[in-house]
């Protein structure tokens, strides 16, 4: 795994001046191209388009300042359609435009290159199983909220309580396989999953049943499952398992992420300090 990673890095080093390509990202690292954006994400801290955007532009920066070529042949170079372009990306990272870069030798950002090594970790084991799930819908109330990776979210809590307790009631009676009862529901996560980037929530059950018209349909087609139990703090206890389920449990097993909703089901105690939880995330066996 790690060396297919490192391979793909050197692919990206190599084309940073030209196009890079996801499919053959995919090809080297034997995996879809959805599961190794999301993997580079959860692994590198950083979203691939983001790592790649500022290895782009921390090279442009070095030929900047050599003061050799044209800016406007380096814009080019990089992928930029025009030097309004490339001078707005430029000064986004560097707190420079790259005129007085070059005029000033101004100090400039540098995104290093990225490599994937050991570290020994996953020593407490995680709790999974795999369910093969037939086609089903997600009912209940849907909201475009922002992303927060660490604590309450405000804006989950302010929707969820917004939902009068009949409509909660309705929703809950439509529940009528696993998982069961009321989830919380997220989909349409942006490829990096960064801090306040937005995506649909779902607060509601999986059903094969009639929908009213009042509420919010997801039609959600037949796949495979890994479905993660964790008891912890809450919500840090959740939050970390998302992290981990990416960062550990997929380097080691024979999956890889699929696009469709990621369902959770929690009980959270009387005094909402824990809960007791099932992360439900779509993948697909890697077949070699």
């Amino acid at each position: 795994m790690l060396e297919r990673l490192n391979r793909a890095v050197d692919y990206i080093e190599r084309h940073l001046d030209q196009r890079i390509d996801g499919a053959e990202l995919a090809r080297i690292t034997l995996m879809s191209e959805y599961h190794f954006r999301r993997l580079f994400s959860a692994l590198a801290g950083i979203p691939l388009s983001e790592y790649i955007r500022r290895r782009r532009l921390t090279l442009a920066g070095a030929e900047v300042l050599a003061g050799k070529e044209t800016l406007l042949d380096i814009a080019v170079r990089y992928g930029y359609g025009s030097g309004e372009a490339f001078a707005r990306a430029f000064r986004a990272l560097h707190g420079v435009g790259p005129a007085e870069a070059r005029r000033t030798g101004a100090a400039l950002f540098s995104q290093p290159r990225i490599s994937f090594r050991l570290v020994v970790e996953g020593s407490s084991g995680m709790r999974y199983r795999i369910v093969e799930k037939e086609g089903f819908r997600i009912v209940g109330k849907k909201a475009r909220l922002p992303l927060v990776h660490e604590g309450m979210n405000p804006a989950i809590v302010a929707f969820v309580q917004s939902i009068d307790p009949e409509t909660r009631r309705r929703i809950e009676e439509l529940s009528d396989q696993e998982p069961r009862g009321i989830l919380n529901v997220s989909h349409g996560l942006a490829e990096g999953r960064a801090e306040g980037t937005e995506f649909d929530f779902y607060h509601g059950v999986v059903t094969r049943a009639p929908a009213p018209e009042d509420l919010d349909v997801l039609p959600v087609p037949a796949g495979t499952w890994a479905v993660f139990e964790i008891s912890g703090d809450f919500p840090l206890a959740i939050q970390y398992l998302w992290r981990d389920v990416f960062t550990q449990w997929f380097p080691s097993n024979p999956y890889q992420s699929r696009p469709g909703p990621e369902m959770l089901s929690a009980r959270i105690s009387p005094d909402g300090s824990k809960a007791d939880a099932e992360l439900w995330i779509p993948v697909e066996r890697i077949t070699d």
